[in-house]
């Protein structure tokens, strides 16, 4: 475990990246910087599961324990065999509301299909931690259908306020027009109970040839998912060449992909002429130049009160973090911070109200940023 000293001095920030100065944007914050584990193999999310012990998923299959700053060099067993391809492999982990009682969790991964093993479904399944195993395993949701492709699966995972799940399916890169038709899993927001049955109140699930899951469509790849106190869904999706989305989710609604975008394709060619359709959904803020938004966390914490109620996104492009100021459901301010670590796979906050960014490749990092002492 390493630690650093690192003044961090918003302003200055601010006129480097040319951004505008607003509010307590130039607040001087001076922080703690810990290497809490390296050499992680492509990690991709993280949950805690006590105030010191975390666990995290690498993509390409392990789900490793961190406990009071040390990672545990003996990945955690019966973890399902997954799918490690393009973007695909064990993605989110989140933890039940009542893991204390029951030591439920819940991981997305990608997996071959069981009658088509050439074609892939991204999977959500239910278990249990005992020890350092993984028991009881239960599956919860399976994509629907099949994709040829490793890529765009979106797999994020958050509980709504009523204790239902909300799962992020992307639009599988080569499917983006099935995004806009409600008879598959492509660029939608699913619901479900723990148990895996459909909520009664789903918006589709009384029309005709829908899919009764799904919550939200007209997404492209979902990475950011977010649930605020009163029940706020905030969600991020990776745009083409441009066009990266912050969304304010409400159920039913029509977020526009690939109908109306403000990205173009990676060839440069025009996907849709149009920025906006009436019955389709506007995004809260767009990056245009990308910044390939890979997590989000709302900080709730009492350590830098200057944050609280500040949505922290992880980029990817070319590697920082977004704090983005919310007043009234709208965005009105935005920082760009810790650009030192290269690409960041994710930010998570903290029990103790520190921050933890998840770098990303094969020698990935978890960092912890506290509040100078």
């Amino acid at each position: 475990m390493k630690l650093i000293n690192l003044p961090l001095f918003f302003l200055s920030l601010l006129l480097g990246s040319g951004l505008a100065v607003s509010g307590d944007q130039n607040v001087k914050v001076e922080t703690e910087i810990e290497i809490l584990a390296e050499g992680l193999d492509h990690p991709w999310s993280l949950t805690f599961i006590s105030d010191e012990e975390m666990l995290v998923t690498e993509l390409s299959g392990n789900l490793r324990r961190v406990a009071n700053g040390l990672l545990n060099p003996t990945p955690i067993a019966g973890v399902p065999e997954v799918l490690f391809a393009g973007q695909g492999g064990l993605s989110e982990i989140l933890v039940d509301p009542n893991f204390a009682d029951n030591g439920f969790i819940y991981l997305s991964f990608s997996a071959p299909d069981a009658d088509q093993p050439k074609l892939n479904r991204l999977n959500v399944i239910q278990a249990r931690l005992e020890g350092n195993v993984l028991v009881d395993h239960k599956t919860l949701f399976q994509s629907h259908p099949p994709r040829r492709t490793a890529a765009h699966y979106g797999a994020r995972l958050a509980f709504l306020v009523d204790g239902t799940l909300l799962i992020t399916s992307g639009d599988g890169f080569n499917y983006r027009e099935q995004a806009q038709a409600l008879d598959n899993h492509f660029g939608k927001i699913v619901r479900i109970n723990t148990d895996g049955s459909l909520p009664e109140d789903n918006p589709f699930i009384t029309t005709p040839g829908a899919l009764p899951g799904i919550w939200s469509y007209g997404h492209r790849n979902l990475q950011g998912l977010v649930i605020a106190d009163d029940g706020t869904v905030y969600e991020h999706e990776h745009g083409p060449q441009g066009g990266d989305e912050l969304n304010l989710v409400l159920p039913g609604k029509n977020y526009g992909w690939p109908a109306i975008t403000y990205g173009v394709d990676y060839s440069g060619a025009m996907i849709s002429p149009f920025t906006e359709h009436p019955g389709m959904e506007q995004p809260l803020k767009y990056w245009d130049p990308s910044i390939a938004p890979s997590g989000m966390t709302l900080y709730r914490g009492e350590m830098f009160p200057h944050w609280q109620g500040n949505l922290f996104i992880s980029a990817l492009v070319p590697g920082d973090v977004r704090r983005l100021k919310m007043q009234d459901n709208q965005v009105v301010g935005e920082e760009i911070l810790f650009t030192e670590f290269g690409r960041i796979r994710n930010i998570v906050s903290a029990p103790d109200g520190s921050l933890i960014l998840v770098t990303d490749g094969e020698d990935g990092k978890l960092i912890k940023v506290s509040a100078k002492k």
